[in-house]
C-alpha cells in the first residue's frame, strides 16, 4: 500500500469489519484499532488486524487551525471598530470540535473562509493549520492537505456547469487514493434526494440540487476539518435536515471538525461554540 503524509506525526486507524459473507451497511460496525506513528506505517504499511476485508479511515492527530490576530486588511478599519470573537483575536479550533460562525452578510463570512482555505492572502495576523504559518506552505503541500485534511462547501458551490453532476463529484472523489466506492455517491445522493439529476449537466440543476451536490463532492474526499460557507441558503427545512445528517454522520466516523459560517441561529448540529464574526 502506497501512502503519503503531510503534517502529520501520528494516525489512528479504525476498520469497518465485514463478515465472510459480507453484511448490510447498518451491521457494519467501526473499531478502534490503535494509533500507528506515521514512520513506521511509511516504512512497514498497515498492520495485520485480522479482518478479511476492512476499509481504513485516517485520522490525523492535533490537526488543529489556530487564528492570531487575523484581520483582513481592506476592512481592517471597518472590523477595528466592532467587535468580533474572531477578527483580531487568538483562537484555536481543535481537533474534531464543531464550530459556528454567526454573522450578517458584509462582515466577512465568505472573507474568512477564503483565508482559512488559502484563497486570500491579504490579511494581518497568522493563521495556522497543524501548528504551521499558512503562508509557507507551498503549493505543493498545499494540494495534498486539501485532498488529505481540509475540504470546503463555498457558497457560491464551483461546480462545473457543463459536467455532469456526477462527474463533478468523481473528480473530488479520485484525486487521491479514494476514499469511497463511487456507489456511496449514489447512496449520498439519494439520500439528499438528488439521485435523479446525477447523469444531468450541473448547470441545469436548480440551485438547491446543486448546493446538495456540492454537499456530497465535499463528504467523498478525506479531511479532518470541513469548512462550509452558508451550505444550506438554498434548502428547505426538509432538505436542510437531511444534509446537514449526513455532514454530522460523516464527521463523526472521521472524528473530523468543522466550521460553519451562517447568518442566523439554528439547530442544525451540536456545535462545541458559536462565535459572532
Amino acid at each position: 500500500m502506497a501512502l503519503e503524509v503531510v503534517a502529520a506525526t501520528t494516525v489512528k486507524l479504525t476498520a469497518r469489519k465485514i463478515g465472510d459473507e459480507g453484511v448490510q451497511a447498518d451491521e457494519c460496525f467501526r473499531e478502534e484499532l490503535m494509533t500507528v506513528d506515521v514512520n513506521h506505517l511509511l516504512k512497514y504499511g498497515l498492520p495485520s488486524i485480522g479482518f478479511r476485508s476492512f476499509t481504513v479511515f485516517l485520522y490525523f492527530s492535533n490537526m488543529q487551525i489556530e487564528l492570531r490576530q487575523v484581520v483582513p486588511v481592506p476592512l481592517k478599519d471597518k472590523f477595528m471598530q466592532r467587535q468580533s470573537d474572531v477578527w483580531n483575536r487568538n483562537l484555536v479550533f481543535a481537533q474534531g470540535e464543531w464550530a459556528k460562525i454567526k454573522a450578517p452578510s458584509g462582515t466577512g463570512k465568505t472573507t474568512l473562509v477564503h483565508i482559512l482555505y488559502k484563497l486570500r492572502h491579504d490579511y494581518e495576523g497568522l493563521v495556522l493549520w497543524q501548528n504551521k504559518d499558512l503562508r509557507t506552505i507551498d503549493e505543493s503541500a498545499l494540494a495534498q492537505m486539501r485532498q488529505q485534511q481540509v475540504s470546503i462547501i463555498f457558497q457560491d458551490l464551483r461546480l462545473f456547469p457543463s459536467l455532469t453532476a456526477r462527474e463533478n463529484i468523481e473528480l473530488k472523489r479520485v484525486l487521491q487514493k479514494p476514499l469511497y466506492e463511487t456507489e456511496v455517491i449514489d447512496a449520498m445522493a439519494e439520500q439528499l434526494g438528488v439521485g435523479h439529476v446525477l447523469n444531468q449537466r450541473a448547470g441545469l440543476c436548480s440551485y438547491g440540487e446543486q448546493q446538495r451536490i456540492a454537499i456530497i463532492r465535499s463528504l467523498v474526499q478525506p479531511f479532518s476539518w470541513l469548512i462550509m460557507d452558508e451550505p444550506f441558503s438554498h434548502l428547505d427545512q426538509v432538505n436542510m435536515r437531511k444534509a446537514a445528517d449526513l455532514i454530522a454522520a460523516e464527521c463523526k466516523k472521521r472524528e473530523a471538525g468543522f466550521i460553519l459560517t451562517d447568518l442566523d441561529e439554528d439547530d442544525h448540529f451540536e456545535y462545541a461554540r458559536v462565535l459572532n464574526l
